[in-house]
């Protein structure tokens, strides 16, 4: 667990490194979640004010509803894509060596936005298909639905910088990223912790430190001291999501150059990328 904890921490350095040399790289997320509160509005606000949630109940209304939701999922995944391409593109030119700015990601993933697009629709349709599936089958359904989201997400993890490098069409794409990943690291594969470790102890002290003070709170009864550790507590945990998405999408890229292009460079070493994976 230490070893683990000590190379996650050393990812976690190598990507912040980029982030410093760049610090434009945090708007893409920090749009792309404004973007999604806007769109979860629009759908939800007037779906909510119409009464439409409790007509999903009826038998027209649940394939009415899946329609809706099938259409939300692919306006939330076409958001979160651009904005991860974006990213990714921006994050390759600095690996590359060069200094990229805003526009530069903007410009990468607009030129792919028919491709993302491809893929929105793909990535929403496996999405609705792996939530049926837990929602339908019980128990079973939700194991199901569980692996098949982790064999998903292994298969597709280079999907983004494939698109932006590459620009092939969302399938070839997939197949792609699949590809690399079995070439380099072999064909029984699993995720390693990463990112995702660290962040995810960061989130778990700021809940029970949170907890704690919100029971101490709650013994004087002080509701304006409350209120404040609630909405600091909102806060932190906003600035772990941007900063653990932004590691992630420049991490993504540091992978995607060792897989495709057999390259590393002055922020990660090969030993620190080829971590993201291991033998099962």
């Amino acid at each position: 667990m230490l070893e683990k904890l000590q190379n996650s921490w050393a990812l976690i350095k190598a990507s912040a490194a980029v982030l410093r040399a760049d610090k434009e790289l945090v708007i893409f997320p920090i749009v792309s979640s404004i973007a999604l509160l806007i769109v979860t509005a629009s759908f939800g606000l007037p779906m909510a004010l119409t009464g439409f949630f409790e007509k999903m109940s009826e038998g027209p209304g649940q394939v009415l509803g899946a329609i809706v939701g099938f259409f939300f999922y692919v306006v939330q995944y076409t958001i979160i894509i651009f904005a991860n391409s974006a990213l990714v593109g921006a994050a390759l030119i600095r690996l590359r060596g060069g200094d990229p700015t805003v526009k530069d990601g903007l410009a990468v993933a607009t030129k792919r936005f028919g491709t993302i697009l491809g893929y929105a629709l793909i990535a929403a349709t496996v999405g609705m298909i792996l939530r049926w599936i837990s929602e339908r089958a019980g128990t079973l359904g939700q194991i199901v639905s569980a692996i098949g989201g982790l064999a998903w997400n292994l298969a597709t993890f280079l999907v983004v910088p494939v698109l932006v490098v590459e620009g092939l069409s969302p399938w070839e794409a997939i197949k792609r990223s699949a590809g690399l990943l079995k070439k380099t690291w072999g064909e029984q594969i699993v995720g390693n912790f990463g990112l995702g470790l660290v962040f995810g102890l960061l989130a778990l002290a700021v809940a029970l430190v949170t907890v704690a003070i919100v029971i101490a709170a709650a013994a004087t009864e002080s509701i304006a001291l409350i209120v404040v550790v609630i909405g600091i507590a909102i806060l932190a945990f906003l600035f772990l999501g941007l900063i653990s998405s932004t590691l992630q999408g420049i991490y993504v890229a540091a992978v995607y150059r060792y897989a495709a292009e057999e390259q590393v460079d002055s922020f990660f070493s090969e030993d620190m990328v080829r971590q993201a994976f291991r033998q099962k």
